[in-house]
């Protein structure tokens, strides 16, 4: 009888967890059992062969494939000079697993794991594949549940974010985009110089700041030079594009 209490007690506590998950990201699923499977891992399922359980992997298949196309429209609309190797190389950074590890650890989807005993005991639920993994079944579930908006919405709280702040900027480059922006509207020269560098060796921070035919367009700031007149680059971009869009 107290393993039964003790399996309720579980089941109760899990119910509330993932009921607080879907209260913190605003969305709410019509059937759970698929937010669920999102969540359950094989070792999960093949420990609990009496009760009969899905495992995440054909969500994670679908997700992966809804991931893939939500970033690939999203880059599409926002970088409208960015190349198809460029585009190709972004969404690659924004999909690999170091970052979607990153995107699933910011909601604690590592707490909700319905792992297997040997799992749990060997870290399963740190290990970066699983939660990657575990990220794109959520996709998946979400995707089934409730459609491609849902899916928009939720990236629109966690990944289109970091897009915007320049999370991935590493990969993008900025000043190779700037420079076919103008001379393909044939609107003058540009000119980079550095503004200022400031802290210590070990340290540095520079400034940098791009102009248009001697006219400010964007003030960058990195822990180089190169990366500095990157970020003014980015900044120049989006001014040009808003002026652009008037």
């Amino acid at each position: 009888m107290s393993k039964q209490k003790d399996k309720e007690r579980i089941n109760e506590k899990r119910r509330a967890r993932f009921k607080e998950l879907q209260k913190k990201i605003g969305i709410f699923f019509t059937n759970e059992k698929l937010l669920i499977q999102a969540f359950t891992h094989s070792s999960y399922v093949n420990e609990h062969r009496r009760r009969p359980h899905e495992d995440n992997e054909r969500l994670e298949f679908l997700g992966d494939a809804v991931l893939e196309l939500t970033v690939s429209q999203y880059l599409f609309k926002k970088f409208p000079h960015m190349s198809e190797g460029e585009l190709t190389k972004l969404r690659a950074a924004i999909v690999c697993e170091p970052s979607l590890v990153k995107f699933a650890n910011a909601l604690s989807f590592g707490e909700l794991v319905l792992l297997g005993k040997g799992e749990e005991l060997t870290g399963g639920r740190t290990r970066p594949a699983l939660l990657a993994d575990v990220f794109e079944a959520f996709i998946g579930a979400l995707y089934l549940d409730q459609g491609m908006d849902a899916v928009m919405q939720f990236l629109g709280q966690t990944i289109f974010p970091k897009i915007d702040e320049g999370a991935f900027s590493h990969v993008m480059d900025f000043k190779s985009q700037l420079q076919e922006l103008v001379q393909r509207d044939g609107i003058g020269v540009l000119e980079y110089s550095i503004l200022e560098e400031k802290g210590p060796a070990h340290n540095k921070e520079f400034v940098s700041r791009v102009s248009l035919n001697g006219q400010e367009l964007g003030i960058g700031v990195g822990k180089s030079k190169k990366e500095a007149e990157q970020h003014a680059a980015q900044m120049a971009l989006q001014k040009l594009k808003t002026v652009e869009k008037e």
